[in-house]
C-alpha cells in the first residue's frame, strides 16, 4: 500500500511533475496536493531563502494534516539582476502564480541586456517533514541563460526562455523525460528520494 505525502502547494503543473518524478523513481508514494484539504490555510513564505520557505511550508502542512509533508520553494536568479527574482520569482509581478505576468515582466527587464551577460540558473529546495518530527532538506540547481523570445509550450514558469547550459533548446522545448532528467526539481527530489526511503520505509520500491 503507497504512502501518502502531501505536497504543500495547490499548483497543478508542480503536483502533476513531482508525480511524474516520484513514479520514475520507483517511490511507492501517493502524492496529493493541498487542494485535497480546502480548509489548509495558505502559508506564508516569510523565508529568507528557498530552503527556509520550503521547510515553512512542509512543517505546516504536516502539522494540519497529521500526514508526512514535502514542500519545495524554487524560483530563477538572473545574474544581470543579481540574483532575483529568486525567491519571489512566483510572485514577480505582484501577484503569486500569474505566470504569464512574471515572464513578460522579466523579458521586459532584460530587453537591454547582451546574450553574454543573459546567465541564470534555476533554484529548487526540498524539505520533508514527518509528524514524528523529522526534517531533512535538499536543493538541486541547474545552471543556463535566458533568451529574449519564449520558445516552447512543455513548461511553465520561465522555462520558455530558459536554456540549459550545454543545450540549444529551453526547458519547455524539451520532452517531459528529457526536462526530469536535468531540472533544479528533477535534481532536488534524486537526492531527497534515499531521504523519503528512509523517513517513509514503507513506501518501499513500487
Amino acid at each position: 500500500m503507497s504512502v501518502q505525502l502531501v505536497l504543500a502547494s495547490r499548483n497543478t503543473h508542480k503536483i502533476v511533475e513531482m508525480r511524474r518524478i516520484l513514479t520514475e523513481l520507483g517511490l511507492d508514494i501517493e502524492l496529493v496536493g493541498t487542494n485535497e484539504f480546502p480548509d489548509l490555510p495558505d502559508v506564508d513564505e516569510t523565508g529568507s531563502s528557498f530552503a527556509a520557505n520550503a521547510l515553512l511550508k512542509a512543517r505546516e502542512v504536516c502539522a494540519y494534516t497529521g500526514l508526512p509533508a514535502i514542500g519545495d520553494d524554487s524560483g530563477l536568479s538572473v545574474d544581470a539582476l543579481n540574483g532575483m527574482p529568486g525567491i519571489y520569482s512566483a510572485r514577480w509581478a505582484g501577484t503569486h502564480g500569474k505566470d504569464e505576468e512574471n515572464l513578460k515582466l522579466l523579458i521586459a527587464q532584460l530587453d537591454h541586456v547582451p546574450a553574454h551577460r543573459r546567465g541564470a540558473a534555476f533554484h529548487c529546495a526540498v524539505a520533508v517533514v514527518t509528524p514524528e518530527g523529522d526534517e531533512r532538506i535538499v536543493e538541486g540547481i541547474v545552471e543556463g541563460s535566458l533568451i529574449a523570445t519564449p520558445r516552447g509550450s512543455n513548461g511553465f514558469g520561465y522555462d520558455p526562455i530558459f536554456v540549459p547550459s550545454g543545450y540549444d533548446i529551453t526547458t519547455a522545448e524539451m520532452s517531459d523525460e528529457a526536462k526530469d532528467a536535468i531540472s533544479h526539481r528533477g535534481r532536488a527530489l534524486r537526492a531527497i528520494a534515499p531521504v523519503l526511503l528512509e523517513l517513509l520505509p514503507t513506501a518501499g520500491r513500487a
